[in-house]
């Protein structure tokens, strides 16, 4: 039996399953989100007898997103008027919980927190796992150890918060706030104790709330306060808040879930004449950067925000990830509330420390500001490195690590795209921290893809994330039963050529973004370029993908909208290529 060679990402020929074929083999899969769920569903339809997933929570149902899958439809809340197309936390709860109970019924262990994953280490047994999870039991505070044969990470980017060190609990206390202090993860859970804290004195004087960050966390929060605690003083600090996309009426399908947007983003791969035009001519590059412009001027329009708001201190469409989708104008939103006033936007400004009085925070300009109650809506670390050590994230290849074959010049010719001219600037003295995980289609370590006993989804960075998972799901449930038509690297080197690869695309495409980001949240990134990625996971698998699945002639493909259907028969259809291949061996 082998198993990871050394805690150095060395290269090494292939190594093979750990384990055999038959699909009674045991999977573990973690975490009950969104991806966690579709997985679970697809590997148990394609046979595999003996899923099960941990959840640390105790229900089905974190999501970050717009979620739905072919096997189930989205139902609509009451609440929400025909036209309005907008999903909130509450449907899609609802959603994930009634597709937990409706296919995975028993398959769920609730309240289970994973605490480590690792490789077995001798002296063996007759027949040792592939992993060992350790997990606790919340309720009842027992710790046991499981052995499983598979496991998936579905543990998802936004789960672990990160909070900046002059702002830890050890940090308040040492500077005696004597206000709240929470990160954005538990603001539902806080949200008394908040509103509490900041309700006006006897004498009327407003409570102080400080949001600190920009991003979409921070300004939901913000709109959040100021609607319901109507007497407070709400303010936010960022040094740049998230771009948005937003029009005065919602926009149709044929623009919001069509190819338009990801042909009109460069990708890695030019595969179609309009895309090559696009990205390589001097006049298609200056009409996809006059494109997003536009929507750029025309989002501000919408929500009539004037030139000098710090609102208009955001990041530029199309070179971030941080692009929000406001769908359509709404009258209590965060920027229509900012807009009017009933925000305090602080900016560009940081948020240095806690104030020497206890009830304020200093800023960067040295601007001191009151703070009943602190929000710190700074972001999430990756979640893998609380459950892996390091010598096991080095075993699977799960850190991140300097390029090995592929340097960013490596592929300077290729990727002189007219659209990419003029980019923003990098940090260049920090470029290790834009070296990205080697995870093959940002679903499995190219160290360890010979093994087929690690996969992961939930991880790639994307606007569309059930289509996005839900073909993952399929895919991952192919190479664990190592059908024949899946086309993979054929050895370690060339997968780990493939990943550093795609790292050099990123850097170019996205300058110093993969600073904002976290491994277990950008194993790839496919922010405007998803149906791109998703036709190569289909095309790995043998399957019929681009215009052929989704729809659409040469006149019509680029605006018809993709809808999750299409992927419905999936499943079956990698059935019969398997079939096909017992009648021709037969």
């Amino acid at each position: 039996m082998r198993f990871g060679s050394s805690a150095s990402f060395g290269i090494s020929e292939p190594d093979y399953p750990l384990y055999d074929l038959p699909s009674s083999k045991s999977i573990c899969v973690i975490g009950s989100g969104a991806s966690g769920l579709i997985t679970a569903h697809t590997l148990i339809k394609d046979g595999f007898t003996n899923v099960t997933v941990l959840s640390k929570d105790g229900a089905s149902g974190v999501v970050y997103g717009d979620y739905r899958f072919s096997c189930l439809e989205m139902p609509r809340h009451p609440e929400r008027g025909p036209d309005n197309q907008r999903l909130n936390a509450e449907d899609m709860h609802f959603y994930m919980e009634k597709f937990a109970e409706t296919f995975l019924r028993d398959r769920i262990s609730y309240n289970t927190e994973v605490l480590n994953i690792r490789r077995p280490t001798p002296p063996f047994s007759a027949d040792p796992p592939n992993w060992i999870v350790t997990v606790r039991d919340n309720k009842t505070g027992n710790i046991v150890e499981r052995g499983y044969d598979r496991v998936v990470l579905c543990t998802g980017g936004c789960h672990e918060p990160r909070i900046p060190r002059a702002f830890t609990v050890d940090a308040a206390r040492t500077a005696g706030f004597r206000g709240i202090v929470v990160h954005s993860s538990v603001f539902c859970n806080s949200m008394g104790d908040i509103l509490e804290a900041i309700k006006p004195s006897e004498d009327g004087v407003p409570g102080s709330v400080v949001v600190i960050g920009g991003g979409k966390s921070a300004q939901d929060i913000t709109a959040y306060l100021t609607n319901e605690g109507q007497h407070s003083d709400v303010s936010m600090v960022f040094e740049k808040t998230d771009a948005f996309v937003v029009s005065s009426t919602q926009l149709p399908a044929s623009m919001r879930r069509s190819r338009l947007l990801g042909v009109l983003s460069p990708h890695l791969e030019l595969r179609s004449g309009l895309e090559r035009f696009l990205h390589n001519s001097w006049l298609g590059g200056k009409c996809v950067r006059g494109l997003f412009n536009i929507i750029s001027r025309h989002s501000f329009k919408s929500f009539d925000i004037p030139k000098d708001s710090p609102l208009r201190l955001c990041q530029d469409i199309f070179w971030s990830l941080r692009v929000n989708d406001e769908v359509c104008r709404r009258g209590k939103s965060f920027h229509t509330l900012a807009r009017e006033g009933k925000i305090k936007l602080i900016a560009p400004k940081r948020a240095m420390c806690f104030g020497k009085d206890g009830r304020s925070v200093v800023l960067s300009d040295g601007q001191i500001i009151k703070a009943d109650a602190i929000v710190l809506a700074t972001g999430y670390t990756s979640s893998w490195s609380k459950i892996f050590d390091q010598q096991t994230m080095n075993q699977v290849g799960l850190g991140k690590y300097p390029p090995q074959f592929v340097v960013d010049n490596t592929y300077v010719n290729e990727w002189k795209y007219s659209s990419l001219k003029d980019p923003p600037p990098t940090n260049s003295e920090s470029l290790d921290g834009q070296w990205s995980p080697c995870i093959y289609r940002g679903i499995v370590p190219a160290k360890n893809i010979y093994k087929r006993d690690l996969a992961i989804n939930g991880a790639v960075f994307s606007t569309n994330n059930g289509y996005v998972f839900e073909i993952t799901a399929n895919w991952i449930s192919s190479y664990f039963l190592e059908d024949h038509f899946l086309q993979l690297p054929k050895s370690i080197k060339e997968a780990t050529e493939c990943t550093e690869r795609t790292s050099a695309w990123l850097r170019k495409r996205y300058p110093d973004m993969l600073h904002w980001t976290n491994e277990s949240h950008s194993s790839d990134i496919h922010f405007w370029s998803w149906p791109q990625y998703t036709d190569d996971l289909l095309r790995d698998m043998g399957l019929a993908h681009g215009k052929e699945r989704t729809g659409g002639n040469k006149w019509t493909w680029l605006f018809k909208p993709i809808d999750i259907e299409c992927i419905g028969t999936v499943g079956q259809e990698r059935e019969s290529k398997r079939k096909e291949r017992i009648t021709e061996v037969v």
